[in-house]
């Protein structure tokens, strides 16, 4: 399911996001599917249980893991992670937006660029 590379210079914990969030935008991990317990991730990959309770963390906040108490963590639905993700982005465009209106680009330049990003983008 999940290989770690231990050459590569990120934590492990976001290889696992990674990994886990690829694996749902994919559907390989349904809707609603029970995801392995914090002990036996970490068990299965040989790595310290609370790097896998911070990638479970960070999935969560990302929208792609929900959490029921005392049952476990749960894949949500694309709806629900796609809706977080776009909710996302729009506040990244929002604050690139306002930073380069606050260090001075024209207005007309930010309108073209955006203008030129959705023609090249658009079918």
């Amino acid at each position: 399911m999940i290989v770690l590379d231990y050459r590569d210079k990120r934590p492990i914990y976001e290889q696992v996001v990674e990994k886990l969030e690829h694996l749902i935008v994919c559907g390989a991990l349904e809707a609603n599917t029970k995801m392995p317990s914090v002990r036996s991730l970490a068990l299965d990959l040989s790595v310290n249980p609370n790097t896998i309770q911070r990638a479970y963390a960070q999935l969560e906040q990302d929208g792609y893991l929900y959490t029921v108490v005392g049952r476990g963590n749960y894949v949500t639905s694309e709806q629900e992670w796609k809706s977080g993700k776009i909710e996302q982005l729009m506040t990244e465009v929002r604050e690139a937006l306002t930073k380069a209106h606050d260090i001075g680009v024209p207005k007309e330049d930010i309108w073209n660029a955006v203008s030129e990003i959705y023609a090249e983008t658009t079918p």
